[in-house]
């Protein structure tokens, strides 16, 4: 059995696959993130541990005879996180999230250094860990001198199973501390934020192994000795594992929290001025582009908030037949926007309402607005060299037909549903860990999975969706010096 731990934002799943792939069992530790501030995004990871216990518990409960045979562990986790670690172990402070965007300013200033484009292929996200640090340096400048190691979240995770201080390159790729190209810490770009590589964790590559279960909670969880842990990957890479996609010309959108255009490459194919990300993927000399939007489902459960309707309900309004847009276009910043703007201060808007624009029509103009968004990503990925055909659907988001259906009209492309099953970060980590256990070819592990059904774009549809796109597109800049700084 191999075991996959994925740490998301709201959550930790944990989910078992036997040798020959099978979802044997799953199970959920929940979490909450704290913000304290306006822009700031933040968890204990401390809490991240219970609720990895949480969810080991659920699968021990129900799978407990083949919890026993786990070989193998993968992680994935949400990345650019900043976790700090003092000299004896112990977290400084709660970690600060990749939504976090206080950062801004401190990103800024690392962008304008020439050296780490250069070097990571990257724009300096706020939500980067290396700006994060920068922050901390200026504003919290006695944790900053206390801090001995600087883990991403998973990689606490990882700390915590095994006691080892490691990290995979594609979730490194997103530190802004990585030469993208060789795979490699780069001192100079650690230099520029007043670290040294001592303070990093080691590389492997995410299908190596990277660690072996501690002795007491292999016990703990009625595991034998010797349980492998993977290098394992970020959740978009993992994600990528679980779906197949590890070879050029091969992509998905992920309608989480965030949302995110994934296509993997047979090279590194950097376009920083794009605000695509070019990283290292989770297998040894392949690497991936992605757009990134920072409200996907986010957006959505939004608006449940405001109108007091769950998510299911207010896309269940719109019924299953896709409608041409209406005259409100919603922009979905509502945590600031990284592909194609590079904008933290920016937040969403509604625009064109009337009395006629009711609680459907908003939650039409919401969908709408993160199918614009994704398509301004795939925009952002042609412009960087990436040719894209069709793409798989994955996320919760996945689950409203409309939505795809919306997706494929906005991008003029068919989007797959991948047959019933989990393939998902915890599926991808999950091969991971067989990969590290057994020495397997990744390409055989990492196939993609049957297609279900093919949302294709609605062609009678496809001049009013323009019309709107182009509208929306036109949005962002007049309310841009609109907004407050």
């Amino acid at each position: 059995m191999y075991l996959g731990l994925d740490l998301g934002t709201s959550g930790v799943k944990a989910l078992l696959i036997d040798g020959d792939q099978r979802v044997i069992g799953s199970a959920n530790g929940a979490l909450d993130v704290s913000r304290p501030h306006p822009g700031w995004s933040e968890q204990y990871p401390v809490d991240w541990i219970r609720a990895t216990q949480q969810a080991i518990a659920g699968l021990k409960a129900s799978h407990g005879r083949e919890l026993s045979a786990v070989k193998g562990i993968g992680l994935s986790g949400h990345m650019h996180g900043a976790t700090l670690i003092g000299s004896d172990g112990e977290v400084l402070r709660p970690c600060i999230l990749w939504n976090d965007t206080r950062s801004h300013v401190e990103a800024a200033a690392l962008d304008a250094d020439p050296r780490f484009r250069a070097l990571t292929g990257n724009i300096v996200f706020p939500g980067f860990t290396a700006p994060k640090l920068a922050w901390v340096a200026k504003h919290e400048p006695e944790i900053f001198a206390k801090i001995a190691k600087v883990l991403l979240p998973k990689d606490y995770l990882r700390f915590w199973l095994s006691g080892e201080y490691l990290s995979d390159m594609s979730d490194s790729a997103g530190t802004a501390w990585l030469d993208t190209g060789k795979r490699a810490w780069s001192s100079a770009l650690l230099e520029a934020t007043g670290l040294s590589e001592s303070q990093m964790p080691g590389l492997v590559e995410g299908t190596e192994q990277a660690g072996l279960l501690k002795a007491e909670l292999a016990a703990e969880w009625g595991m034998g000795a010797g349980v492998v842990i993977a290098g394992g990957a970020g959740d978009n890479a993992a994600s990528a594992c679980g779906m197949g996609t590890v070879a050029a010309g091969q992509a998905f959108v992920s309608l989480g929290t965030s949302g995110v255009l994934f296509a993997a490459n047979g090279s590194y194919l950097p376009k920083p001025e794009s605000a695509v990300h070019a990283f290292c993927h989770a297998l040894p000399n392949t690497w991936h582009q992605m757009g990134v939007i920072l409200s996907a489902t986010d957006a959505l459960n939004w608006h449940s908030h405001v109108t007091g309707k769950s998510a299911g309900d207010l896309t269940s309004e719109l019924g299953d037949t896709l409608k041409a847009p209406s005259s409100v276009t919603f922009l979905p910043y509502l945590s600031g926007e990284r592909t194609p703007h590079n904008d933290a201060k920016i937040r969403g808007t509604f625009l064109g309402l009337g009395h006629e624009s009711d609680r459907a029509v908003l939650t039409q103009a919401v969908l709408e607005g993160v199918s614009f968004a994704i398509r301004d990503n795939l925009e952002a990925l042609k412009s960087a060299g990436t040719s894209i055909s069709r793409v798989t659907a994955i996320g919760g988001g996945s689950r409203s037909r409309y939505w795809l259906a919306s997706i494929a009209t906005a991008l003029d492309m068919p989007v797959d549903i991948p047959a019933d099953g989990d393939f998902g970060a915890a599926f991808g980590a999950a091969r991971l860990g067989l990969i590290a256990a057994t020495g397997a070819d990744p390409i055989s592990v990492c196939t993609a999975p049957a297609t279900s059904e093919t949302i294709e774009p609605v062609a009678g549809l496809s001049a009013d969706y323009e019309t709107a796109y182009q509208r929306y597109r036109s949005v962002y800049p007049a309310i841009k010096a609109l907004n407050p700084s």
